[in-house]
């Protein structure tokens, strides 16, 4: 005796084409935004300076030329604006926009696109 009443489950697929249209367009939407957010453009606080920081022994970084740390919990994000590990930054030069927390230490860290390079920043210098 077949008790089974309902169809495998490839012939969703096969029997559907509507349905199978239909999921492909909520795929896609649901896709958009992330499209959406990667052309937008970064806003970076207003109290973050511009400057060329060099990781060297995490949390241990060399930053317009003077050593400086990383505090803890600090984040660095990279030019697709997710978080990248300092460890695996180690001895690259890099443009970047940051800002210190109460104590000095670096806290927020973002590397910067040729375009967001090209986009003037006050410096610790100025």
């Amino acid at each position: 005796m077949n008790r089974c009443t309902h169809a495998p489950a490839g012939a969703f697929f096969a029997a559907a084409p509507a349905r199978r249209a239909g999921l492909l367009l909520a795929l896609a939407l649901a896709a958009s935004p992330l499209v959406q957010a990667e052309a937008l453009p970064r806003a970076f606080p207003d109290n973050a300076l511009r400057g060329k920081m060099t990781v060297t022994q995490p949390p241990e970084i060399v930053l317009n030329g003077q050593p400086a740390r990383l505090s803890p919990g600090s984040r660095i994000r990279n030019v697709n604006n997710t978080l990248a590990l300092s460890g695996t930054l180690v001895g690259q030069a890099l443009t970047v926009n940051y800002t210190r927390d109460s104590y000095g230490l670096v806290h927020e860290v973002w590397i910067l696109s040729p375009n967001e390079i090209a986009q003037k920043r006050r410096t610790t210098a100025n």
